[in-house]
């Protein structure tokens, strides 16, 4: 199994996310997060990812009888590389970027069914934005989203903080005059292709809620 049909199933996606951020989760306290999940699902999908390696076991504990476990992510385990995405087919890419889309529309209904929405004070917003870029400015503005997204990506669950969602889609749009590549020498734009980006943030409930970074 490639490291995209094992992250990108859509019960196991929801997994990884509610260990992102160095969180450590029993079996039990993972099943209340992910309460809508069958817990023999569930279950079944840990065992699945602690085989693979994205999930690790860091403690155990006997609890009536049974054996109580204690996760963590494997952070680099849980991480679609780029060498593995330039093996990827198209319609792998199609159908990595489905399960994508399937698992954000399922964090925004999970956000939309609370009993109190209000996007205003929750701060749940999307947007689309076209960028013109050269490659060098794209890199450019790559390394810093990171700069500035890594040290909050490593905040540690706390009292006050609550768990943000943020899901990010950078895509080549179209061409300006006709769709002919800037390095194309019959090209008259001058100018490069826009990188659309697509962003979303929610505010879930509590501090072990879930992110999704892509």
């Amino acid at each position: 199994m490639t490291s995209a049909d094992l992250l990108l199933h859509p019960v196991r996606l929801r997994i990884v996310q509610a260990f992102l951020g160095d969180v450590a989760l029993t079996t039990s306290a993972l099943a209340a997060q992910l309460a809508d999940i069958p817990p023999a699902t569930l279950y079944r999908h840990v065992a699945r990812l602690v085989d693979a390696g994205v999930l690790q076991v860091v403690a155990e504990r006997q609890v009536r009888g049974a054996v109580e476990r204690t996760y963590v992510l494997r952070a680099s385990a849980s991480l679609i590389t780029p060498d593995q995405i330039a093996t990827m087919t198209v319609d792998d890419m199609r159908q990595a970027f489905m399960a994508f889309v399937a698992g954000l529309l399922g964090d925004v209904d999970r956000y939309l069914a609370r009993d109190e929405v209000d996007p205003i004070r929750d701060g749940a917003t999307f947007r689309l934005a076209g960028l013109w870029l050269d490659d060098t400015e794209y890199a450019a503005l790559l390394a810093e989203l990171t700069r500035v997204l890594q040290p909050a990506a490593a905040n540690p669950p706390r009292p006050g903080r609550k768990r943000r969602i943020l899901a990010t889609v950078l895509l080549p749009g179209e061409q300006a005059g006709g769709g002919r590549p800037d390095n194309d020498p019959t090209s008259t734009t001058g100018r490069t292709a826009p990188e659309r980006a697509t962003s979303k943030q929610a505010t879930p409930k509590h501090a072990n809620s879930k992110r999704r970074t892509s």
